[in-house]
């Protein structure tokens, strides 16, 4: 079983590698908005959102499942993460998410996340009654990830996740399934000479997904004089998944026992929207306290007219990791910000546990 595992995780590599080239070129800003399940673009992490998710090459844990999979393999035993976001603040859009990697035999790690989008109440308004009054209705997105990583030897470390992706409302739903591959290359073979970290990862890659339900049917007379009523269904368009490849690297600096200062860049080739190249730097004292601030940068990011996204770029965060005993294990605490345009910022708290 081992060796059906890893021949997949290597396969689903090579993939990636394969697809860089392909995926860049795919780019085309006349296809901005063309993309469904665009929830997929958003890092409900707390952490790792604090430099806007360039941390491609240095995600480790339970959040690398987001920036990259293969970060995964770097659980030390289990690690639980929950996360709460109120993204848009002022667009009553609440993010939560909640997950769980478990390594698992001498090399790999499991990981399992659920994600679900909040809009909160919405009025159902008809034709007849295009103010309402005939009450609510509450959509719900959810996306559940399932990923294994593993360290192929000592520089590196490869894995991949199958995401289940479910966008429904009263009358109408749709399903989806996409996947994700990753890598990350660390050099030097001990933790002393391991400064320099590469990685990409292959995201959102899937088949196309289209609505269905009541929604898309309505009562109808016939077209003769007959006494009965026809019900007519209508078809809803497919749509594709907001695919991207993210290559990253980053250097970390060690000054003395105590103190660590990483820079971190990635560059995003989305194939539905604008190309994005980002870069980030992050303090850390002792590894118990973390700062963090990074920018994200597109074309026409700063002009209001012609941007196509709410965020400005820039993004900042806080950990705090406080041991518990001599165990080894941890609590912590992460906050993170990102700037918008429009509305009052994205923010995000979350907790981890690390036993």
């Amino acid at each position: 079983m081992t060796q059906v595992i890893n021949k997949l995780i290597s396969g689903c590599v090579m993939i990636a590698m394969l697809s860089v080239a392909y995926v860049a070129n795919a780019g085309n800003s006349d296809r901005a908005g063309q993309a469904g399940a665009t929830e997929l673009l958003i890092n409900p992490w707390a952490r790792s959102s604090g430099w806007n998710g360039i941390n491609v090459s240095n995600a480790h844990g339970m959040e690398a499942q987001f920036s990259n999979v293969a970060g995964v393999a770097f659980t030390k035993k289990t690690e639980v993460n929950f996360t709460y976001t109120n993204w848009l603040k002022g667009a009553d859009v609440k993010i939560n998410a909640i997950g769980l990697s478990q390594k698992v035999g001498e090399s790999g790690a499991l990981a399992l996340s659920v994600v679900s989008l909040n809009f909160g109440d919405i009025l159902v308004t008809t034709t007849d009654l295009p103010e309402g009054g005939v009450g609510n209705y509450t959509p719900q997105f959810i996306n559940i990830g399932l990923s294994y990583a593993k360290a192929f030897s000592n520089s590196i470390y490869g894995g991949m996740t199958i995401k289940v992706i479910s966008e429904s409302i009263s009358d109408a739903k749709a399903q989806g399934v996409a996947f994700d591959a990753g890598i990350q290359y660390v050099t030097g073979y001990n933790e002393d000479r391991d400064n320099l970290k590469f990685g990409i990862s292959l995201k959102n890659v899937g088949t196309p997904m289209s609505f269905s339900g009541d929604g898309f049917s309505f009562r109808s007379d016939p077209p003769t004089t007959q006494d009965y009523q026809l019900t007519i269904e209508q078809r809803s368009a497919t749509y594709e998944l907001p695919s991207l490849v993210a290559i990253g690297a980053a250097y970390d600096f060690e000054f003395g026992e105590d103190h660590r200062l990483t820079l971190a860049a990635a560059f995003t080739s989305n194939s539905f929207t604008y190309d994005q190249f980002g870069g980030g730097v992050e303090y850390a004292f002792k590894e118990m306290f973390a700062a963090r601030i990074g920018y994200l940068n597109e074309k026409d990011i700063s002009n209001d007219d012609l941007s196509l996204t709410a965020l400005n770029g820039l993004s900042a965060g806080l950990s705090v990791d406080v041991p518990i005993g001599k165990s080894g294990r941890k609590f912590g605490v992460d906050y993170s910000y990102r700037g918008t345009r429009v509305f009052d910022g994205s923010h995000s708290i979350g907790v981890r546990l690390t036993l």
